[in-house]
């Protein structure tokens, strides 16, 4: 073969000039080099790698990998909801609506998706907006969970799960160039895909830090600082609000979200309410308020002035399913023009995923008391939300048992995020590896015990604090195990660097 140095060093391969490649790391989109995204960081790769070793053979101090790195339910053991499995069957199969195992609502509810299909069939695309009667279902179901507030089912968009949606929004709301770019407001600790998604867009983020002394607890003297301190380099225009909350737990009281209201209405901002956790809620006194019910009970001087996008997913609260990916936004006070952009922009990927449409139909309609699914719909519901409380509320009294961990109550949502304090040697070796100090100490962990969680540095945290994030979902028994193994590795390592 001649293979020989051309021109612009190129190689020439018997005679024909060679570019090399076309798409390099030095020429690809820099914003997607600017991604990250912690909850499937490097720990979560290593812990793989440690899977793929344990099964090869290779002997360590445990024998599985306990991944409570994501709000993944059903991964951890979370048994699916009968009704929500058997009507999603009988549409992907309706054979067997000619078998009679199956309960009679399951079939009515599966015959009725069916007709609002192409050709009867959920292998058929729907309406970019999502199918007609389902959101239909999603607006009544809006209705009822706000008191009888209106909801029109045209200011209802389904998505690929509740991200999908958001980040199709933040593309409508993303301008500008320099110190006119769009600046978009955001909790610190916060979930990572609004930071992927605002270094995917190319936009500003503007941090506002929850307050950790207080239950996380959002302060608007705390926004109003962030605000304040971003004008001078962007353009303010998003206030994004997790609520119950993702990675703290906290739940927002009514008073809090009237003020959050207030701040955005007078600053003139976008308010986008993540609320997919809205029925974890667990600790006496708290309960779940929706921005809409909220805003509109504040009377019209608010709800017909701010402009505000809400969300919603079938991957949390009970269901937990989250391989679906079924979830709607509903968008309230949008500008007319602007949400002819948005059905032009959902267009453009055709439709949602059409079982994960029928799954969120089932959701927002369950069974009914005079169906014969209604019973046991309504014991596993319970059931799931029950233990997920008691699992709550152990995680929070076993860590702060341990001197160094601080958790905070689990107020709701499906996550604790303890602050843990490491020895000043251990920082020193974390900085010399070239790690964050949480990082270092989740990988050890994770190579010691075999529990995968995710670093406080990777959804943000004050300076000089450091945090993780784990999962409350693994089976009772077994999450009594973690969170025992966890105190253990914490004394065990503070001792080691002390």
């Amino acid at each position: 073969m001649d293979l020989r140095e051309g021109e612009g060093g190129r190689q020439a391969v018997n005679g024909v000039q060679c570019r090399g490649k076309v798409l390099t790391l030095d020429n690809m989109n820099p914003n997607v080099k600017r991604v990250e995204y912690a909850v499937r960081g490097p720990i979560v790769q290593r812990a793989v790698q440690i899977e793929k070793e344990l099964k090869a053979g290779v002997k360590k101090p445990f024998t599985e990998v306990i991944k409570a790195n994501i709000g993944d339910a059903q991964a951890m053991g979370q048994k699916p909801i009968t009704f929500l499995r058997q009507v999603l069957a009988l549409c992907s199969y309706p054979e067997l609506l000619e078998d009679k195992k199956f309960p009679e609502d399951a079939k009515k509810r599966a015959q009725r998706i069916l007709e609002a299909c192409g050709g009867n069939s959920i292998g058929a695309y729907s309406a970019s907006q999502g199918i007609e009667c389902i959101r239909q279902d999603v607006a009544r179901y809006i209705e009822r969970r706000d008191g009888g507030i209106p909801s029109n089912p045209d200011n209802i968009y389904l998505s690929t799960g509740a991200s999908d949606a958001i980040v199709t929004i933040l593309k409508l709301l993303v301008c500008g160039e320099g110190c006119d770019r769009t600046g978009v407001m955001i909790s610190i600790p916060q979930y990572p895909l609004y930071s992927a998604a605002l270094a995917d867009l190319g936009a500003v983020q503007i941090n506002y830090y929850l307050d950790e002394d207080n239950c996380w607890s959002l302060d608007v003297k705390e926004l109003r600082r962030a605000l304040s301190a971003a004008r001078q380099h962007c353009n303010p225009r998003v206030l994004c609000i997790i609520n119950p909350g993702n990675p703290t737990g906290q739940v927002q009281s009514r008073q809090c979200i009237e003020d959050v209201i207030r701040f955005a209405k007078e600053e003139h901002l976008f308010l986008m309410a993540d609320e997919v956790y809205q029925d974890n809620v667990y600790a006496e006194g708290c309960k779940f308020y929706s921005f809409k019910k909220v805003l509109f009970e504040m009377g019209p001087e608010y709800s017909s002035t701010v402009e505000m996008a809400s969300f919603h997913s079938t991957s949390k609260c009970y269901m937990g399913e989250c391989g679906f990916r079924g979830g709607y936004m509903e968008v309230i006070n949008m500008d007319p023009e602007v949400k002819a952009q948005l059905t032009k922009l959902v267009s453009v990927r055709l439709c949602p995923p059409i079982p994960g449409q029928a799954l969120l139909d089932l959701v927002v309609n369950p069974p009914q008391p005079d169906e014969p699914s209604y019973t046991t719909f309504m014991k596993e519901r319970t059931a799931v939300l029950a233990t997920l409380a008691e699992k709550a509320s152990l995680t929070e009294q076993i860590f702060n048992t341990v001197p160094g961990i601080t958790c905070n109550p689990v107020q709701g949502a499906m996550y604790t995020f303890p602050r843990i304090t490491l020895p000043q040697s251990a920082i020193d070796k974390a900085k010399e590896a070239g790690q964050a100090p949480d990082m270092f100490y989740c990988m050890r962990l994770l190579e010691e015990e075999g529990i995968c969680l995710v670093p406080g540095s990777g959804f943000g945290q004050r300076e000089g604090t450091f945090h993780f994030r784990m999962t409350i979902l693994p089976p009772t028994e077994k999450l009594k195990v973690v969170l025992q193994k966890i105190c253990e590795f914490h004394l065990r390592f503070t001792q080691e660097f002390s």
